[in-house]
């Protein structure tokens, strides 16, 4: 950035900060790398001097894109630099739901001895809604490992593998073994309590796209009556989860900390793209992943 004539401000913060920090943090700049903290109204209103805002991931629920349009401030993402991160934490929580990983070395830990009995992955099906990047990653994934995979997008690829089906959503829903999001947000969950309903007893359901991808309260109703066999979770509708969130009180829901895009490498590539994507829009540039 120093190369194209720009002076880069390191604003870090461990925790929220408070209305009156976020207020000023965008204040004086003409461009702005943000990472998942909320980017509302009021400060991109009060941040004149703003041209462009440069999400380091790929989601961008948190940025209020309606005002950024209206006051006239670019918005990108990074799309593309995290995904093998995203399919690699699936299969790692996929791993869990099968081996009880986290619940043996626990046991061990604690100086039990438990032997409890895994399933593999081979032969399974694997359901994945959305074939965006992290979706045909996992897909590649699945399919080396032995699994069956069927594929919901609107977007099916006539060059895939020919061993992945592409199909329905409710088609994918009521046939996975392991059904895995890895869609955008849409406004309205994708997994409310009429599919949770017609998926296997047997199956878990994992989500490391977006919290807003499932309805909460159907998912613990539908965990409460057994209709499914658990849930890996990487993103929650709030987050951080509150003491009390009914999620912590199931053995079969394991949660992590949205984290499956934070690898140093997926991080760094994402900084990475995101600079340049300042550097294009305050040069007159379309940058890539243009969101308004």
């Amino acid at each position: 950035m120093r190369e194209h004539g720009l002076d880069p401000v390191y604003s870090p913060a461990a925790g929220s900060r408070t209305e009156d920090e976020q207020r000023e943090l965008l204040k004086g700049a003409i461009g702005a790398i943000v990472a998942s903290e909320p980017i509302t109204r009021g400060m991109l209103a009060e941040a004149t001097d703003l041209r462009i805002l440069a999400r380091s991931g790929v989601g961008y629920d948190s940025v209020d894109t309606d005002s950024a349009q209206e006051l006239g401030i670019h918005v990108a993402n990074t799309p593309g630099v995290n995904h093998h991160a995203v399919a690699e934490l699936t299969l790692a929580l996929m791993l869990n739901c099968a081996k009880h990983l986290t619940d043996v070395i626990a046991g061990t830990n604690a100086g039990q001895w438990p032997r409890t009995a895994g399933t593999e992955l081979r032969g399974k099906t694997l359901g994945v809604i959305g074939y965006g990047p992290s979706g045909k990653a996992i897909a590649a994934i699945g399919a080396a490992l032995g699994m069956k995979v069927i594929v919901g997008t609107s977007h099916p690829d006539t060059k895939a593998d020919p061993s992945i089906e592409f199909a329905n959503v409710d088609t994918v829903v009521s046939a996975a073994d392991y059904l895995t999001l890895h869609a955008r947000a849409t406004g309205t969950p994708i997994i409310g309590a009429d599919r949770l309903a017609v998926m296997k007893d047997t199956a878990f359901l994992i989500n490391t796209a977006r919290g807003s991808l499932i309805d909460e309260a159907a998912l613990v109703d539908a965990l409460y009556h057994e209709q499914i066999a658990g849930a890996a979770l990487d993103v929650l509708e709030a987050e951080p989860m509150t003491a009390d969130d009914p999620l912590r009180s199931f053995d079969n829901v394991w949660i992590t900390s949205h984290l499956a895009g934070q690898t140093v490498e997926a991080r760094e590539c994402a900084g990475l793209a995101a600079a340049q994507a300042v550097i294009d829009a305050l040069g007159g540039k379309t940058p890539t992943g243009l969101i308004v």
